[in-house]
């Protein structure tokens, strides 16, 4: 099934695309046993040397080697590392208590992004270019790494290239990609960028961002091991969506709105559907 938009036409900005099958050799090469609280290693196509920044603020304290995900509802999650980091995914204004060290924002409609972040954030990282411009983001904020692979939207009379961003967060020997408003199916040059991504946090409403069937291709490709579902707007949306995936994946639904993950309790192909999307 082929998207209406056409994701060739992203960059090419890391050179040539990995192959599926040299990037799985990559990830089995990797041990997944590096020392507990280490970043993860998601084998992107070129890993950029990190920023390493000095501390903000230190959250509630969690054990080595987990990360703590809160559903803040929308397309919204708060991720909590335990040396203290703290981000929000497509942030819009502050949400809960406290600010967070790093917000990540996609501007394909007003709910995801805001043109007012409090100044005490200290890295507003923002999913698009400015006058055609590609966003690039590659930083290390104490034992949270954050990088972007761009993709396309869709607009009234085609498409804005780079538009909109996939942001992934390696904490505690995971990998944690936050889709953003995605509207096509990926390439292997996105694959590549990507790498090895255990968590996926999918938008699900099936109309504002892609078909649910174009969703599930794309959960599909990624093969990560939990999808999050967020951005869906009613109950029969979100059950459409659980059973597109219920031959593929387990679904287990919660009733907190909080998880804490780690590499030794991840789950292996589940949907976990958190409250408040």
């Amino acid at each position: 099934m082929s998207s209406s938009l056409t994701p060739q036409a992203a960059p090419q900005r890391f050179g040539a695309s990995l192959g599926r099958g040299l990037l799985a050799a990559l990830v089995t090469l990797w041990s997944g046993a590096s020392a507990s609280g280490a970043l993860a290693q998601c084998y992107p196509i070129a890993q950029a040397p990190a920023q390493l920044l000095p501390a903000a603020y230190r959250v509630a304290a969690l054990e080595p080697g987990s990360v703590r995900l809160s559903f803040l509802g929308h397309s919204s999650f708060l991720i909590e590392t335990p040396d203290g980091a703290s981000a929000i995914t497509d942030f819009a204004g502050l949400r809960g208590p406290g600010l967070p060290d790093i917000v990540t924002m996609n501007n394909a409609p007003s709910s995801h992004y805001t043109d007012f972040p409090d100044p005490k954030i200290a890295h507003v990282l923002r999913g698009w270019g400015t006058d055609g411009s590609v966003a690039l983001h590659d930083i290390t904020y104490l034992d949270l790494h954050v990088r972007n692979v761009p993709t396309n939207v869709r607009e009234f009379g085609g498409a804005r290239m780079n538009g909109n961003s996939i942001f992934v967060f390696e904490i505690a020997d995971l990998c944690i990609a936050h889709l953003g408003h995605l509207h096509h199916t990926l390439t292997d040059v996105h694959l590549g960028e990507l790498g090895q991504i255990d968590v996926l946090l999918v938008p699900a409403d099936g109309s504002y961002t892609m078909a649910q069937e174009l969703m599930v291709e794309v959960i599909e490709q990624i093969r990560p091991a939990l999808v999050i579902p967020m951005h869906y707007f009613s109950a029969f949306t979100l059950t459409r969506f659980l059973d597109l995936m219920r031959e593929r994946y387990e679904v287990v639904i919660k009733e907190e709105p909080t998880i804490i993950l780690s590499r030794a309790t991840l789950p292996y192909r589940q949907v976990l559907v958190l409250p408040g999307g």
